[in-house]
Parts: C-alpha cells; sequence; structure tokens
C-alpha cells in the first residue's frame, strides 16, 4: 500500500512534462518547422501556400458532409456582403464632412437625396450604422465558418493519428516521442492558422483590394490607383523579401524549441534514472543549455519582427502621403471636395490594418505551411510493412507454428538471424535461448510482422503470415513482454484492453487466473485505481499479473513470452511462472528466456548463438550434450546457488555480513 501511495505522487510528474512542452514556446509564436529526415516521398513543397492548400481542401471542402459545404458558401456571401458594407463607411465620413463644410452639402449629394445633404446627425447615424453592419457581418461569417475548420483540424488531426499507428516498429524505434507531439502540435496549429488567416482574411482583403480599386477609377483617377498598386507591390516584396531573410531564425528556434521539449520529457520518464545517479544538476544544465539557445534564436526572432513591422510602415506612409497630395491639389483646382479627402485618407486608413496584417498574413501562412508540411510528410510516409491488396485474414485451426529458413537483418551489414528453421507443434512449448544478442526478441518481432524477413517465410497452420491481413495475426496472438507498459488509466481499463467488450465479471476472473484478483480488491478503489504513467504505481510483478490477466482475456490460439520473467526476483519469479505455466496449456507457446530456469519444462528448447540455431532438444538431453546449453545453464546455476548462499548467511548473522559476488 506504500508503494501504492509513493506511485500516486510519482503519477503527478506527467502534469509537469506537459507544462515543460507547452511553456517552451509563446503562444504569438508559430515556430518555423524542420522537415523530418530520411522520407521522400511525396514530399509537398516546402512552405508553398497553395499546393499545401490544395492538400487541405477536400478536408475543408468534405464530399459526405454537405452542411458543411453549405457552411462554406454561406461564408462567402457574408464575407463579400460584410466587404462591401466595409466601403461604404468612408463614404458616410465624406458626406458628413461635405454637409457640415457646406449647408447646401456636395452638388451630388444634393441631387441624389437632398433631405440628407442637410442633416449631418442622419449621415453620422448612418455612419455608426454601417460600422455596426459591417462588424456583424464579420463575426457572423467567422461563426458560420467555425465548424467547417474545426472539423478539418479534427479530421486531419485524427488520420495523422492513426498514421502514426500503421507506420513500422523501426519508425518509433528511429524517433523520439517528444519530437513527434511536437511535429502533432505543430500541424494541428497550424492547420487553424492557415484556414484562419488564409480563408478568412486573406480572401477578404482580396476582395477589398478589388472594390478600393473600383471606387479610386470611379471616384477620383488612375493616378490614385498607380500609387496604391506601387505601394502595395513594394510592400509585399519587402515583406517577402525580409521573411526569407526571417525563415533561417525562425528554423533554429524551432529545432532550439524541439530539443529543449525532448531533452524535459526524456529526463522526465527517466526520472528515476536521474535520482540513482544524483544528476539533476547535470539535467538542469543540459536543459538550460537547450532553453538558452532557444531564448538566443527567440531575441533575434523579436528583432528582426521590428525591422519588418517599421520597413512596411514606412512604405505605407508614403504611399498615404503621396495619395493625400494628390488630393489636396485636386481640391485646389475644384475637382474634389474636403469630404474626397476625407474620403481617400479613410479609405487607405481602412486599407492599411488589413494590408499590414497581409504582412504578418504572408509570414504565418509561410509558416504555417512548413508546420503542416511536417504533419503532411508523416501522412504520405509508406508503412514499412503493408497487407498486400486483397490479403485474407488469417483462420487458426490448430495454431502450429513454423519458420522456414528465416533470414533477417535490421541493417545490411548486420545479419540477426541467419537461415532459422523449426516448428512449434500446435498445443506445444518451445522455448528459444541463448546468450545476449543471438537474436531470441527478433523471433517474436517478425512473428509479429513488426518487420519482414529477407528470405524465408513464417506460417500458422501452413498460412504464410507475410500473405494476411496483420490484423487478424496480430489478435491471434497474445504476448506478455518482459517489460510491460500500462496506459495510464484503471486497471481495469488496463485488463479490458486484452479484449474490450469484455464483462466486468470476464475482467474479474482474469484477474483472479493471474493471481492478482486479491491483490486489486485489497485497494481503496479496487479495480478503478489508476496505475500512473506507464504503471508506475505498481511493482514489476504486478505489472506483469496485469499482463498476464490482459492476455487470459484475449484467448489467442498462439501465446509469446518474451522473456516475462526475467526483470523479476526469483520468488515473484516463481509465482508469475506458475500463472504462466496455466495460461499457456493447451495453446501454441513461444517462450523468450533468458532464465532456463523458466523453460525446463518446454516440450523443446532450442538455443540461438548469432543468429543460428546451435542446439535444440528437451532440457535433459541438451544437459547430456554438455554444450551451450549445458555451459549457460551451470553459470546460471552457480549464480543461484551463490544467491542463496548470501541470502542464509545473512538470515543466520543479521545485516552486518557483507558478501562479494561476482557472476
Amino acid at each position: 500500500m506504500e508503494r501504492l501511495k509513493t506511485g500516486m505522487r510519482a503519477a503527478r510528474r506527467p502534469d509537469l512534462t506537459l507544462f515543460l512542452m507547452r511553456r517552451a514556446v509563446s503562444a504569438r509564436i508559430v515556430a518555423m518547422s524542420v522537415a523530418l529526415p530520411g522520407n521522400d516521398q511525396r514530399r509537398p513543397a516546402a512552405g508553398g501556400f497553395l499546393s499545401t492548400f490544395r492538400g487541405l481542401w477536400p478536408y475543408l471542402w468534405p464530399a459526405d458532409r454537405r452542411d458543411l459545404q453549405t457552411r462554406v458558401l454561406l461564408a462567402f456571401a457574408l464575407l463579400v456582403l460584410g466587404r462591401v458594407m466595409l466601403m461604404g463607411i468612408p463614404y458616410a465620413l465624406k458626406w458628413v464632412t461635405d454637409a457640415l463644410a457646406s449647408a447646401g452639402g456636395s452638388a451630388g449629394l444634393a441631387a441624389l437625396w437632398p433631405w440628407l445633404a442637410a442633416a449631418p446627425l442622419a449621415l453620422t447615424l448612418i455612419y455608426g450604422l454601417a460600422r455596426i453592419a459591417s462588424a456583424a457581418l464579420i463575426q457572423l461569417r467567422d461563426a458560420v465558418f467555425a465548424p467547417v475548420f474545426m472539423h478539418a483540424v479534427r479530421r486531419l488531426a485524427l488520420e495523422t493519428f492513426a498514421h502514426l499507428h500503421r507506420l513500422s516498429l523501426r519508425f518509433h524505434l528511429e524517433r523520439k516521442t517528444g519530437g513527434l507531439t511536437r511535429v502533432l502540435e505543430r500541424g494541428r496549429n497550424g492547420i487553424e492558422e492557415m484556414v484562419r488567416l488564409g480563408l478568412n482574411q486573406l480572401v477578404p482583403v482580396i476582395v477589398e483590394m478589388a472594390l478600393l480599386i473600383a471606387i479610386l477609377l470611379w471616384q477620383f483617377e488612375w493616378r490614385y490607383v498607380v500609387i496604391l498598386v506601387a505601394m502595395v507591390a513594394v510592400y509585399m516584396l519587402f515583406t517577402v523579401k525580409a521573411t526569407e531573410w526571417r525563415i533561417a531564425i525562425r528554423r533554429s528556434m524551432n529545432e532550439s524549441d524541439s530539443e529543449a521539449n525532448t531533452k524535459a520529457i526524456d529526463s522526465l520518464l527517466n526520472f528515476e534514472t536521474v535520482k540513482y545517479f544524483s544528476a539533476e544538476r547535470r539535467e538542469t544544465e543540459r536543459y538550460d543549455k537547450s532553453v538558452e539557445r532557444y531564448e538566443r534564436n527567440s531575441v533575434k526572432a523579436y528583432q528582426s519582427l521590428a525591422f519588418l513591422n517599421f520597413g512596411q510602415a514606412i512604405i505605407f506612409s508614403i504611399g498615404l502621403m503621396l495619395s493625400m497630395a494628390l488630393c489636396v491639389q485636386a481640391i485646389r483646382a475644384g475637382r474634389n471636395t474636403v469630404g474626397d479627402f476625407i474620403l481617400i485618407n479613410a479609405l487607405l486608413l481602412q486599407l492599411y490594418q488589413p494590408l499590414n496584417f497581409m504582412g504578418t498574413l504572408y509570414r504565418e501562412i509561410k509558416q504555417a505551411a512548413v508546420d503542416i508540411e511536417e504533419m503532411f510528410e508523416l501522412l504520405h510516409r509508406n508503412p514499412e510493412i503493408e497487407d498486400k491488396p486483397g490479403a485474407p485474414d488469417l483462420h487458426v485451426a490448430a495454431g502450429a507454428l513454423r519458420f522456414e529458413d528465416v533470414r533477417f537483418a535490421y541493417t545490411p551489414e548486420r545479419p540477426i538471424l541467419k537461415g532459422v528453421s523449426f516448428e512449434v507443434p500446435a498445443g506445444r512449448t518451445v522455448a528459444i535461448v541463448g546468450p545476449s544478442g543471438a537474436g531470441k526478441s527478433t523471433v517474436s518481432r517478425l512473428l509479429f510482422r513488426f518487420y519482414e524477413p529477407q528470405a524465408g517465410r513464417i506460417t500458422i497452420d501452413g498460412q504464410d503470415i507475410a500473405n494476411v491481413t496483420q490484423l487478424s495475426l496480430r489478435s491471434a496472438i497474445g504476448m506478455v513482454p518482459q517489460d510491460t507498459v500500462l496506459f495510464n488509466d484503471t486497471i481495469r481499463y488496463n485488463i479490458r484492453y486484452g479484449r474490450w467488450d469484455a464483462t466486468d465479471a470476464e475482467v474479474e476472473e482474469a484477474a483472479r487466473l493471474a493471481q492478482i484478483d486479491s491483490f486489486i480488491r485489497g485497494l481503496p478503489e479496487g479495480y478503478d485505481t489508476s496505475v500512473g504513467e506507464r504503471g508506475l504505481k505498481l511493482s514489476g510483478g504486478e505489472k506483469q499479473r496485469v499482463a498476464i490477466a490482459r492476455t487470459i482475456l484475449k484467448g489467442p490460439p498462439i501465446l509469446v513470452l518474451d522473456e516475462a520473467t526475467s526483470a523479476l526476483d526469483s520468488f515473484t519469479e516463481r509465482e508469475i511462472q506458475a500463472a504462466l505455466d496455466r495460461v499457456s496449456q493447451g495453446r501454441t507457446t513461444v517462450v523468450i528466456a533468458h532464465r532456463l530456469s523458466t523453460v525446463v519444462n518446454a516440450h523443446e528448447i532450442i538455443v540461438l548463438d548469432k543468429g543460428v540455431i546451435v542446439e535444440r532438444g528437451p532440457h535433459q538431453r541438451l544437459l547430456a550434450q554438455d554444450g551451450v546449453y549445458a555451459a549457460l545453464w551451470n553459470r546460471q546455476r552457480q549464480v543461484a546457488e551463490a544467491e542463496e548462499t548470501i541470502k542464509r548467511a545473512k538470515d543466520e548473522e543479521g545485516p552486518s555480513v557483507r558478501v562479494s559476488l561476482t557472476a
């Protein structure tokens, strides 16, 4: 019970991990992403808005959701109507100014609406209503479109998450979990930025620019359009050049961000190891180096942003000044009124915010596109192991397992299995033993099709497992690994993971058969007790019993025990071994073992050494051969006897006795 309380305290650490993950980057800075190495398949153009938007479009216009398509059309209609209303606001200011400047108002206004020309208060009311209507239409458009882009975010994030589970074991062994979570987080945020900025801001600005050009040509003259177009062109050219310069800074900042998060997660996941070696200061200094690099790059990013904003303000101010100077000359010449001066000023100032945002828009879309590219890159990465087209399900009748001249290497220069052949008859137990690095665990990985052999084949009841679906294959095999990692949920959840549709009674029966039911019922919350991160609230033996219970609940015809007791003490090992013996009865069982005492009752023992089978047979026959197996057995027996001697000495003479043992 004390161990459980200690585990509960330890389980609070994920909150700190999450905090460190989220605080490392400001919520207002979207870091430039770094392309994942080792994958060039169908890779989108880096940072390309159009290519990225084409990839997003099926999610924004889902063929199976007519309601969302209707929302897209309605949002666009509201967008156009809102921008037209927005263009009316400067005209209201012009009319008010002209009405105040002369008793009769402007000639054009008097001809159209004589009763309004002399009513500045009424025109002021129209101005206010126009602003309210414009703001209402913008907010209504955002509200209408929100379900569309949030559905796209959810659907794409879900597909990426599911695809990560389809990728090979090799991919996940080569990747760092912290780095992958950052890819998912940045990709999800990038989608929101791309859709929100691109569709809610870019399209409205384009519509507003078109309306403004039409107004300038109709209300004023072509020289205003020339000034406007030249100003916008120079503005955007400066923005693009400056943003490209800033990309290297952003990329470096992103690298340091990912590095800091990865180191923080890695250190916290190895919390106990850090404590064992009193390495808190070293870990803190190691993390601080990454954060210091992130700090330095963040300062550069802010400084470059200040330079960019200042340059944009200068360019816009020059364009505004030239337009207003041209209007002043037209007023002196009698071609325009004071109200026209207010109109041109209001039109351009009204353009300033979206035009200024165009700079931000380019930067953020550029960054979001590269962030989304990482997510697309994951989606476009083909799994190393894929089902063949039209592959049938595996049908297990008896469960006979056969390896036929299997050859495998993780890398070509280092072969692991060199023509391994053996058979496990239905309902029998075969153990695979040998020194470290002999290829024992590789056998189980090939059986689960985490990897494919380069030569040879593996069959179950005569069916080549390379030709059947992975889902049906893995559904037929149960696994009790050496290092059982549990989900951060309840004991009931972890046992039920073996068969999700099992009843509570079946879950509890499986726990009873695994000899853990009484322990669970003794806990304050029973089966609803949380096991903590990776099951840290439970001891090694208790976690193994949970793993055995969920395998019992799964009820597979084939069972793999991959060094299931090697990390346990001798007493716990005997208890777990008894439970494993009951589970394996009547099942085709492959036992991968380090401790030979756990396999003496196997029907056949296969001795692997350097990727080849050097000996095989039952326990007694292998001992009689006085070969590799006998040497391993004698060495382990000597260690066991020495450990027993130490235990007896401590029991007889007390804790002051110290015995040194080198095995």
